[in-house]
């Protein structure tokens, strides 16, 4: 029988999630409500005989711009055509003016013969992090009167609106927590940090200095307790280089950021931190 292509439901994100795990992509432990939250039909899977040989995901964020990622298939059936057969299903079935995605250095040949041209780098720094909570009164762990403000300032780093996201993404919970800068009642940046399936990773972190980049960093890692951390940054911010440098994180992964359609303008000098490889 030849392959059935359908929708992933919530529970098969789980899957998905447990899947890029086993590639190495460490995900977050609450990672799947945001992740689903973002676009509830962003998730596809191709199945063979009832099972589940290959995944993708393509996350709409409003009209005009879609994000992809979890491209994978199962080591058994790799080879056949069946994951890019999902590919090219997903491009076809979503409409948007630009799409982007953080692949694999190793695949952007191919990603190109889609239409997906490169942008630039982004790296994986990660490394065990010791610092000092920091004494700044600007500095206040998120709560739901902040996320209105969080949400209109975080329109600029991303090319289509995330408030769906963004509501579950900023919601406290044991294993994640967010900070905001606030100064004369204006959010100067915000990031979150949460617990990984190995050590805890920020994202986002963005914030208008590198002051409050640096600011922001201690209070996280100050409020996981330390230990191994890890940061997603885009090439271009050598500032965001430098906080990686100051707090010995170390080179661990590289992604292609390619987009097909036109290029967003995101203020990269602010952007000292990817919220997820797979969502943007």
């Amino acid at each position: 029988m030849p392959p059935i292509y359908r929708k992933a439901t919530r529970a098969d994100l789980d899957m998905m999630l447990d899947w890029a795990a086993r590639e190495g992509w460490n995900p977050g432990l609450g990672d799947a409500t945001p992740f689903f939250a973002a676009d509830p039909d962003g998730y596809w899977l191709a199945e063979e005989e009832g099972q589940i040989v290959a995944a993708i995901s393509l996350v709409r964020y409003g009209p005009d711009y879609a994000f992809l990622g979890f491209y994978m298939a199962h080591p058994d059936f790799r080879g056949q055509g069946i994951g890019h057969a999902l590919w090219k299903k997903a491009l076809r079935e979503t409409s948007a003016r630009t799409m982007g995605l953080d692949g694999v250095v190793a695949q952007q040949e191919n990603y190109q013969k889609s239409g997906f041209a490169y942008a630039y780098a982004n790296f994986r720094y990660g490394g065990e992090v010791t610092c000092s909570e920091p004494p700044s009164s600007e500095l206040t762990e998120v709560s739901p009167v902040h996320i209105p403000s969080i949400i209109a300032y975080d329109r600029r780093f991303s090319p289509g609106p995330r408030d769906a996201f963004l509501k579950e993404w900023l919601r406290p919970l044991p294993n994640r927590n967010s900070v905001a800068f606030i100064r004369h009642a204006e959010i100067s940046g915000y990031g979150t940090i949460r617990a990984c399936r190995e050590g805890h990773k920020i994202g986002p972190l963005f914030a208008d200095t590198e002051t409050n980049a640096d600011l922001i960093f201690r209070k996280l890692v100050t409020m996981a307790g330390g230990g191994q951390i890890f940061l997603d940054i885009p090439e271009p911010n050598a500032a965001a280089k430098a906080l990686c440098d100051r707090y010995n994180l170390k080179p661990v992964f590289e992604t292609a950021r390619m987009y097909r359609g036109p290029v967003p303008d995101l203020p990269l000098s602010q952007i000292y931190g990817i919220t997820t490889f797979e969502l943007g």
